[in-house]
């Protein structure tokens, strides 16, 4: 997979990342590169686990929307279309899909139906909009995490 498959587009002071060929549902579209690694989120780093966020290259550039044409795929370390892509349409996903708690949350101005309005991370969204979207492993493991601690963190509220 060569890197000429993507450009990033800069206009007004903002950025996005522009796909240069077609994809087709389910094709990947880029490999995720891993350039550093923190233990905390940044605004140009990617969750890809629990505590381990990474600087991904011209990856940052990939704009958050509710209505996403890539999911990315922290297991496989790819960028995978979720619908056809045609050359020169912007790449965009659900920041929340992979980010737990960002670092610089904003208000979201998609226009999409089931747009959430602020992206602050999948911790602030109810299940009911996260199980519409494709998630990271981690997001999960700590969603289940959370459920299957429901009783124990009431209990300590009414010991209170």
């Amino acid at each position: 997979m060569t890197t000429d498959v993507i450009t990033i587009h800069s206009e007004n002071k903002t950025r996005s990342l522009i796909a240069r060929a077609d994809f087709a549902q389910g094709a990947v579209v880029y490999q995720i590169p891993s350039e550093k690694v923190f233990d905390k989120p940044n605004r140009f780093t990617v969750q890809m686990d629990r505590n381990l966020h990474i600087e991904v290259g011209k990856l940052s550039a990939l704009n958050h929307s509710c209505d996403p044409n890539v999911i990315l795929d922290m297991d496989k370390m790819e960028v995978v279309a979720c619908r056809d892509i045609k050359a020169g349409d912007e790449l965009s996903f659900f920041y929340p899909s992979t980010e737990w708690e960002m670092a610089a949350p904003f208000i979201c101005l998609c226009g999409a139906p089931n747009c959430i309005h602020v992206v602050a991370g999948a911790r602030f969204l109810p299940l009911s909009t996260l199980e519409h979207h494709y998630l990271s492993r981690h997001i999960r493991e700590i969603m289940i995490d959370l459920l299957n601690n429901t009783q124990v963190h009431l209990s300590k509220l009414t010991q209170k």
